[in-house]
């Protein structure tokens, strides 16, 4: 991997700021000067076009000259990544639960490994807080 492929940004760490967020959500469906983009965030022309620069390098802003102005829209393809990783937490998650629903329905009354109950607080002190 080259020096300059190093640099850029994939799509985890695109989508990590709320303004890149919102760009995206704008862009979906439909393609917009910089100047139109700008005007919508309360930042300037600079920071916008380094956002979507960010964008950009993640492959999830698509660039086209129009005269003298660039024009943006967004290309989700490679949020396929994301979706794919998030599936994956999807299905873990989703085990977990169908686990504790099967403990839950089948025996309410035992205890699961590795959990105590929690013991009554003692009635005997006026501090809430054991060894404070």
């Amino acid at each position: 991997m080259g020096e300059a492929a190093s640099a850029k940004h994939d799509v985890f760490q695109a989508i990590a700021d709320p303004t890149r967020r919102e760009l995206l959500q704008l862009l979906g469906g439909r393609e917009l000067p910089l100047k139109d983009i700008s005007g919508r965030f309360p930042m300037s022309r600079t920071a916008v076009s380094k956002h979507l620069r960010i964008l950009a390098e993640a492959g999830l802003v698509q660039e086209r000259k129009v005269g003298r102005e660039t024009r943006y829209r967004l290309d989700a393809d490679p949020l396929l990544e994301l979706k794919r990783w998030l599936e994956y937490y999807e299905r873990f998650w989703e085990n977990k639960l169908s686990l504790l629903k099967h403990y839950v329905e089948t025996d309410p009354d035992a205890e699961p490994a590795g959990l105590r109950p929690v013991p009554p607080p003692s009635t005997g002190s006026t501090n809430e807080f054991p060894g404070h």
